[in-house]
């Protein structure tokens, strides 16, 4: 009896501790659906609601590139290209045989459409082939029932409608690479490109725009269902240059097939007007990609068709660097200007014979005839009463030595040597007769076309320390702002130091037996002044000049002196100057000099059809460029 009452008792306790953790339970999973259910709700709906709206973000119309005058050099187009998505084709490589034999598809473009395929799920489409013209996009939609898993998409892609034509300015736009990543959310759509060089890199954040962003509703696993919401982006800014498109053509065609550079800038604004580069390329190849052989043919070209050769191209300034010398001499007064020096073709400095030019020489010279003759004597004296330390001073002065600032990547500095640099990067003492070299613009010194026309510039303007730019407007991170009138300092050189030089550079252009007399401009009104100068690249030998130097056309290419010129015009009222180098052109007088005569030409008679056409109120008609 015992023995069946606590047995009963022991269930019962059992029984009720049983049913009081069911009870614990019940309680506890209902007070956990009250929580999540009353109490989080409105924070559980909105991850529901997330996970199935996802957002996208959609890339802006990249901004316009503009001349001066409105003419588009940077436009966006329509870019058809052609999609696979992997899930819809029996097999990836079937669909991708069967396209072959519509249009090309190479073995490494195989290779990269299968590597993203794996990356990716396999509804998600992946790009195939780029900028389709129109006949191939007609040819797929033909055969679209013989191309599972293969579809049409049209974006936007960057155009340059000139080709080669301001190229260098321009730069172009490619795909993001590693190295470019920022924390632009942009930067991570697929087929999104940024500026890789030219204004297109030095403004790419402006010329982006802002992002637009589309709401899309997504299954568990991301497949898209529909679109909810689109809010297009904000396009790129407009950029506008102070380039003339019309001027720049006139000088790529004046200058033809030879490597060389010339630049036209605004003396009192620093507005460049012409930059040209040649040989160039189409940027336009850069954004449809290069295939090996023509990135082979850019590259080992020894022209140097990608280089910007403007502000790039570091030459020796041969004798457009006598104008510097002159200045620093005048500034010093170690020289007068009536100062005379007897040119019998060459002056000796201890046992080394320095040469002029002119084997014969020049006979007596002051300042204005030593310019006017380009007489190398007369200022291998100038430069040993001064010394080359001065010198060089003046030469950073004037913007030589260092980057003149344009708003252009990769700048060469040039150099301006001295003791100092000598004993660094040579480990050498400088030489007495290294400055009567350097004075004329041989030896270690070097300056880019940039640097020789902010140089006349200078000169030209009353000694004020103008700085070139080729945007119009300051931009300010993404926003447009009118560019103030500047405000140049002062480079503290005299008036009559500056008067004197200019007088020597219009006796080189206008005077008989100038050496750039036969390169004048006759039109009044319209004269210029300059200074011509080939520079040397090979040493000439004691035995080639007792026998006769060979002339530059019976020399190799590459060892042909570079020709210089640099002017500003018009004289009475200078407004615009010009540097010229022609590589391996020859002499300065012969080669560099009519090509800057007809383009400063050119220049003044657009301005004044400018100034015809604003007075009378008659627009300018279109312009007429191949392929725009």
């Amino acid at each position: 009896m015992y023995h069946d009452n606590d047995r009963a008792k022991l269930f019962s306790r059992r029984a009720m501790m049983l049913a009081g953790g069911k009870a614990t339970l019940v309680v506890g999973l209902a007070a956990r659906m009250y929580y999540l259910q009353v109490m989080e709700a409105d924070k559980y709906a909105m991850q529901a609601e997330d996970n199935r709206i996802t957002t996208r973000l959609l890339a802006p119309p990249r901004g316009l590139i503009l001349d001066r005058n409105g003419v588009a050099m940077a436009i966006n187009q329509q870019n058809y290209r052609v999609m696979v998505v992997a899930e819809q084709t029996p097999s990836l490589d079937y669909t991708l045989d069967a396209l072959a034999k519509i249009i090309p598809i190479g073995e490494s473009e195989r290779a990269r459409i299968h590597k993203e395929a794996r990356r990716r799920r396999r509804f998600v489409p992946v790009s195939v082939r780029e900028n389709l013209t129109w006949e191939e996009v007609a040819r797929v939609e033909v055969n679209a029932p013989d191309l599972p898993g293969i579809i049409i998409d049209v974006g936007q892609s960057r155009y340059y409608p000139m080709e080669s034509l301001g190229a260098h300015i321009l730069g172009y736009v490619a795909a993001v690479s590693e190295n470019d990543l920022t924390d632009d959310p942009l930067e991570e759509l697929p087929g999104f490109r940024i500026g890789k060089g030219g204004v297109e890199k030095v403004y790419d954040m402006a010329l982006r725009g802002r992002a637009g962003t589309s709401s899309l509703e997504v299954n568990s696993v991301g497949r898209i269902h529909r679109e909810l919401e689109r809010k297009e982006g904000e396009p790129g800014i407009d950029l506008n240059l102070t380039l003339d498109i019309r001027l720049q053509q006139y000088a790529a065609q004046r200058l033809g097939d030879e490597s060389a550079a010339v630049v036209v800038m605004d003396i009192l604004t620093g507005d460049v007007i012409v930059m040209a580069s040649t040989p160039s390329f189409d940027p336009n190849s850069f954004n449809r990609g290069l295939s090996n052989d023509e990135w082979k043919d850019l590259t080992t070209n020894p022209r140097s068709p990608l280089t910007n050769k403007v502000i790039a191209g570091q030459f020796a300034p041969g004798s457009t660097f006598k104008l510097l010398t002159a200045l620093a001499a005048l500034e010093s007064r170690d020289i007068t200007p009536d100062m005379r020096v007897l040119c019998t073709g060459h002056m000796q400095l201890g046992s080394i014979k320095f040469h002029c030019w002119k084997k014969e020489g020049h006979g007596s010279q002051d300042l204005i005839s030593g310019l006017k003759n380009s007489c190398d004597v007369y200022f291998y004296e100038v430069a040993r009463r001064v010394g080359f330390e001065k010198i060089a001073e003046m030469a950073r002065r004037f913007g030589l030595g260092t980057q003149t600032g344009i708003d252009l990547p990769s700048e060469r500095p040039g150099l301006i040597p001295d003791r100092a640099w000598k004993r660094k990067a040579l480990k050498q003492p400088w030489h007495p007769g290294e400055t009567l070299i350097n004075a004329i613009g041989q030896g270690y010194v070097t300056a880019t076309p940039i640097q020789l026309a902010v140089m006349t510039a200078r000169i030209a303007n009353g000694g004020y320390a103008v700085v070139p730019h080729v945007a119009r407007d300051q931009i300010i991170e993404k926003s447009v702002h009118p560019r103030p009138q500047p405000e140049w300092p002062s480079l503290e050189v005299s008036r009559q130091s500056l008067a004197l030089v200019r007088k020597g550079m219009f006796a080189v252009s206008n005077e008989p037996g100038g050496t750039a007399y036969k390169a004048r401009i006759t039109q009044e009104g319209m004269w210029l002044s300059g200074k011509t100068g080939s520079a040397q690249v090979r040493r000439i030998t004691m035995r080639e000049r007792e026998s006769g130097v060979k002339k530059n056309e019976q020399l190799p290419w590459k060892e042909r002196d570079h020709a210089l010129f640099v002017a500003y015009a018009p004289e009475e009222n200078p407004r615009y100057s010009i540097a010229v180098v022609v590589e391996h052109g020859g002499g300065g007088s012969a080669v560099a000099a009519p090509i800057a005569r007809d383009i400063m030409l050119e220049v003044q008679k657009r301005d004044l059809a400018r100034v015809s056409t604003e007075a009378n109120g008659t627009p300018e008609p279109p312009p007429d460029f191949r392929r725009f």
